[in-house]
């Protein structure tokens, strides 16, 4: 804990000045670290540290964040983690958001190979081919956590979801699944299907509704990029290409709500 009257570090301070450089993706892959800013994301690492001993590296607090989140400081204290204070100059440099929570923890990557994520036997799996909005990313993150997944892949040119939106989007659960990243989308549907998994693909030009499909596990459900949708050889390898009825006057769903459809859709096809 840091000692009482001790000078907090300011924007200076090398060690503020390094996690400053992780909010960059070169930065963040160089080092292996990444920041997790704000209490929710804060809370949800160090739960993950109980799991992972030494996942997280420091946490940094501001005065006002210490004595207003004083049971995750009290925590990461518990978890032998350095706590180092700051200035709230320190704290918005650390921040990306408006309004700074004063409280952010410098942590492992997340990322695994995908040959090691636990495919076999899954019910539900989420890939991400290309998607490049980090909120919509970190927000299917979410949704995947909360319909059950299994994991969660970003394949292709798929946003880093180390980013500090993403994290932010994602509500802790960036925290809660395995998160792999793979080059070759068709590659990831591949090794979905080697797993067991049926692959459908989200497609809004589809011949298919989701209302006519059995959605029931093992399912890998393939999303892809936000303006272009997926790659042509990604349709062509899963087992069938699905749309999303629109009975209203609405062109289209954002990825994320169209997301929130299909992977609940396979969770409660599971729980008939």
């Amino acid at each position: 804990m840091p000692q009482p009257g001790a000078a907090p570090f300011t924007e200076r301070t090398p060690r503020v000045v390094a996690a400053r450089r992780l909010i960059r993706r070169a930065e963040r892959e160089k080092a292996g670290r990444f920041l997790a800013e704000g209490a929710n994301a804060v809370g949800a690492a160090l739960a993950r540290a109980r799991r992972s001993p030494e996942f997280v590296d420091e946490l940094f607090v501001t005065e006002k964040a210490r004595n207003g989140h004083a049971e995750l400081v009290a925590h990461a204290a518990e978890l032998n983690v350095r706590i180092s204070l700051i200035t709230e100059r320190a704290a918005a440099g650390l921040s990306e958001t408006v309004t700074p929570q004063g409280i952010a923890a410098v942590c492992a990557l997340l990322d695994q190979p995908l040959d090691t994520l636990p495919l076999a036997g899954a019910g539900l799996v989420a890939v991400l081919a290309g998607v490049s909005d980090p909120g919509n990313a970190g927000t299917v993150i979410r949704v995947a956590d909360a319909a059950g997944a299994s994991a969660v892949v970003l394949a292709g040119d798929s946003v880093d979801p180390h980013n500090g939106k993403c994290v932010r989007a994602s509500a802790g659960s960036l925290f809660h699944l395995p998160i792999a990243r793979i080059p070759d989308p068709a590659a990831a549907v591949r090794l979905c299907r080697d797993a067991g998994l049926r692959v459908l693909a989200a497609h809004g030009y589809a011949d298919t509704a989701l209302d006519a499909v059995d959605l029931a596990p093992p399912t890998a459900w393939v999303f892809g990029n936000e303006a272009h949708g997926l790659p042509a050889e990604v349709l062509a390898d899963a087992d069938a290409a699905v749309r999303i009825p629109l009975y209203g006057n609405a062109e289209s769903l954002n990825l994320a709500t169209a997301a929130a459809v299909c992977l609940y859709g396979t969770a409660m096809a599971a729980r008939r």
